[in-house]
């Protein structure tokens, strides 16, 4: 019996998304999503508050993208556009600059090259209220930088705190915020003082740092919930109860899914929330998408944001082509704090098509348009890098759909093109394929290219 030639075999060109392929599907079912707590507002109702909390920081993006948008490369507005802009919009130039930073950190300006422009999630503001709540929540888990803690004796008094102190601080307000949300209602300032002098208290034992000098932990405090109070988490304290501190209907909301998320990552295959990335990452491998963005987050909250980003990215350069992708997976979860690090690799050889896409999604490109951004060579490697993923980690029949995924439109095309773009993996991927695939003439085909790449003929 003689094999038919695979000269002229098609392959059924389909949308690519690299990886999807390579995760295995969940094999239990689907829990019922948990329900926030009984009071908590609909989502429709959350984002009518998050909208109206960041009125002025949308009307400031819309200006930026009919005014002029210089902001210069750290983002700074200069004197002469906030001006423009107070004009504009009959603002204070300090009003203009607190809505800048806000529209900032909830992802309605990003910068591109000095110039400021309206973001993804501004086009999306008025019809999405999902992308509106993520907006908030942004600039929530981002109060210290809205409101950041300026040098010279805190608001309530006292003498200068060092700056670890106050990272100290910043590191506790989470606990606070937990305790306020568990206790359904007002919350006394010394109970909330006690508290953060104990977590204070165990980071620095934990770092055998010796106490601070004197008592700035109330000065602190004050900041901390102005700073809640100005980004909408906290209620501005009634004159009458001065001393009661009560989060709002957003603040409770946000806190609940925060501690939803640190629920499942505890209940992870390998409790990976405070494990390395690799580690979690490949605890993710098994998971549903949805359950494995909401480990991203987990683990996210649990440290902070750049040098998170920067284990993900040093975990893609690493030999795991699985973890590769699944590391620009959960860099969209970290999303626009995340940008300025990926900018920074996309000329590394290894990285530049995973960072390309990303930054492309970033933009609010659709996911599959983005794949003409890859030159066909860094595509051809893309796809190699993503058969190695499925080669190691997934089973035979992932691998063989894998092939027709490539952007060859025939198999003797596909070959010819994967012995030049000089990926490590070529000739492992080739065999798995000649392996795995049901067709003697291509699995021949496959073998004799493999050889070819392993012997360098050309």
């Amino acid at each position: 019996m003689t094999s038919r030639s695979p000269r002229d075999t098609p392959l059924r060109l389909v949308p690519r998304r690299p990886l999807t392929a390579a995760r295995r599907t969940a094999t239990t079912r689907r829990s019922r999503p948990p329900r926030p707590p009984e009071g908590t507002p609909s989502v429709p109702e959350l984002a009518r508050l998050a909208r109206a909390e960041l009125a002025d920081a949308v009307r400031l993006a819309h200006w930026a993208g009919t005014g002029p948008g210089a902001a210069g490369t750290t983002g700074i507005l200069p004197g002469a556009a906030v001006a423009e802009a107070a004009g504009a919009l009959a603002m204070t130039a300090r009003q203009v600059r607190t809505e800048w930073d806000r529209a900032r950190l909830a992802g309605l300006i990003e910068l591109h090259g000095g110039t400021a422009r309206p973001g993804w999630r501004l086009r999306a503001w008025d019809d999405d209220d999902t992308a509106v709540l993520r907006g908030w929540v942004a600039l929530f888990d981002a109060w210290s930088l809205a409101h950041p803690f300026l040098p010279g004796p805190p608001p309530g008094g006292g003498a200068e705190p060092d700056p670890a102190l106050v990272a100290e601080v910043v590191e506790a307000v989470p606990q606070l915020l937990s305790f306020l949300h568990l206790s359904q209602g007002p919350v006394a300032l010394d109970t909330l003082l006690d508290l953060l002098r104990q977590r204070v208290a165990e980071l620095r034992t934990e770092r055998h740092e010796p106490p601070a000098d004197g008592d700035p932990l109330p000065g602190l405090l004050e900041w901390a919930l102005e700073a809640g109070a100005l980004v909408g988490a906290l209620r501005p304290r009634e004159a009458r109860r001065p001393d009661e501190v009560t989060l709002t209907p957003l603040g409770s909301w946000a806190v609940w899914v925060k501690l939803e998320q640190i629920c499942v990552a505890a209940q992870g295959p390998a409790g990976h929330m405070e494990q390395s990335a690799a580690t979690m990452l490949r605890a993710c491998a098994t998971l549903s998408p949805s359950q494995a963005r909401a480990e991203y987050r987990a683990w996210l909250a649990a440290r902070p944001v750049g040098p998170a980003v920067a284990e993900l990215l040093e975990t893609a350069r690493g030999d795991d082509a699985l973890l590769r992708g699944l590391a620009f997976e959960a860099l969209r979860v970290v999303g626009d704090p995340a940008e300025a690090a990926v900018s920074a690799v996309v000329d590394e050889p290894v990285l530049r098509p995973y960072a390309v896409l990303w930054l492309a999604e970033l933009d609010g490109d659709d996911p599959d348009a983005a794949t003409a951004l890859l030159t066909r060579e860094e595509a051809t490697w893309l796809w190699i890098d993503t058969a190695a993923a499925v080669a190691d980690h997934g089973e035979d029949h992932l691998l063989v759909s894998h092939l027709e995924t490539a952007v060859q439109g025939s198999v003797p095309g596909l070959l010819e093109e994967v012995r030049g773009v000089g990926h490590p993996r070529t000739v492992q991927v080739l065999v798995a394929l000649a392996a795995a695939h049901p067709d003697p003439a291509l699995a021949k085909a496959m073998r004799r290219a493999a050889f070819q790449v392993h012997t360098g003929e050309a």
